[in-house]
């Protein structure tokens, strides 16, 4: 079985062994649990990784609550990803992941009425959630006020991230993380 009826995500490699768990590469047709996986703990890790992204797309202002918009976006820029790299666009949004993945942040700690910022290292669940966010940010913006529409943005702040580019928003954004949790140490 094949995502979208063309990607075949069980030749996919996973790199980063922390995220090896955290990433399901399932296959499924139609990326679409229900919101099976709500109301169990840590269940999210069962969720196609493909899902996720449908789902992260789909939480803004426009698409919001519009699945099928978001899953026709999601499989639009896939199509793209694979036309300009002809590699398997799972495994290009995969090492997107991996590289837009904070391995350290900080968080405030109150103590005596003075607050402070203490650098502390990301579990693998919270790194591919900030991860996610951070590439439907890009290409939100990208896709903000211009006439590319948010297909091909989203397609190329994959690709960007995939390959490390240090001008696409989410590796620009988590190099932003990891040096402000470095002076915070």
């Amino acid at each position: 079985m094949k995502v979208f009826g063309k990607w075949d995500p069980t030749e996919v490699e996973v790199r980063d062994p922390g995220l090896k768990d955290y990433i399901c590469l399932k296959p499924m047709y139609l990326p679409h649990t229900g919101g099976r996986h709500a109301k169990k703990r840590f269940a999210k890790a069962e969720v196609p990784i493909v899902e996720r992204l449908i789902n992260r797309v789909m939480r803004t202002e426009k698409n919001t609550g519009k699945k099928h918009l978001a899953y026709n976006i999601v499989k639009r820029a896939f199509d793209i990803i694979h036309e300009r790299t002809g590699e398997n666009p799972i495994q290009v949004l995969v090492q997107a992941l991996e590289n837009a993945a904070p391995r350290e942040e900080t968080t405030t700690i109150i103590y005596g009425g003075i607050s402070y910022h203490e650098a502390v290292d990301s579990s693998p669940q919270r790194r591919l959630d900030i991860a996610l966010r951070l590439i439907t940010e890009g290409a939100q913006q990208r896709a903000f006020r211009n006439p590319k529409p948010i297909e091909e943005c989203l397609a190329e702040e994959i690709i960007a991230a995939a390959r490390y580019d240090t001008e696409c928003y989410s590796i620009r954004r988590k190099e932003e993380i990891e040096r402000i949790a470095e002076a915070a140490r």
